[in-house]
């Protein structure tokens, strides 16, 4: 790598550090983060601008161990969380794909928000079977649907370890990345 790739990569590389993070400390995240966190969230990209989610942030920890409840294992992250956001959507069919795309890229921009100011952040999911007991904890109104809870705190001290060996957490770039198109062998 010359010079010029190195510093692509040193400023990129908060992005590479961006993790899943599913179990927390006691520590309460700071109001302004979390509010900070929830602007990043409403100022993702959507689908020709249509803004389809709506985010319901949650400060209060029964209602966030009662989320959990509702839907283990998929939201085992919730069990230590401090605060969450949901995502919710439009319940139509014809917006599906669009909506899953721009959910997607809300979470995802939470999960970076998260981990720019030094917490930690995991993606939940909510399966159909548990979706009527998801929207009655959260008032959730007819013809909306969360799929996405992302829960939110500071990570423990078993959460910031290492998973694995350092260079084995993903597969070699030679495997994954290829130029111009799919290779021959």
């Amino acid at each position: 790598m010359n010079d010029l790739s190195n510093f692509a990569a040193d400023r990129v590389r908060p992005l590479v550090r961006v993790r899943q993070i599913r179990d927390f400390s006691d520590r309460p995240i700071a109001p302004a983060d979390l509010d900070a966190i929830a602007d990043v969230a409403r100022w993702s990209g959507s689908s020709q601008n249509t803004q389809p989610w709506r985010f319901i942030v949650i400060r209060e920890r029964d209602t966030i161990r009662r989320l959990a409840d509702a839907a283990l294992p998929q939201t085992r992250a919730l069990l230590t969380a401090t605060a969450a956001i949901a995502i919710v959507l439009p319940d139509e069919a014809g917006g599906a794909v669009s909506h899953a795309y721009d959910e997607g890229r809300a979470a995802e921009r939470i999960l970076v928000a998260a981990s720019l100011l030094g917490l930690g952040a995991g993606i939940t999911w909510i399966l159909p079977d548990a979706r009527a007991r998801i929207d009655s904890i959260l008032a959730i109104p007819e013809g909306r649907l969360v799929r996405t809870i992302v829960a939110l705190g500071d990570p423990s001290e078993a959460a910031r370890a290492p998973k694995s060996a350092p260079g084995t957490a993903r597969m070699p770039r030679n495997e994954v990345v290829f130029e111009e198109r799919w290779p021959t062998s």
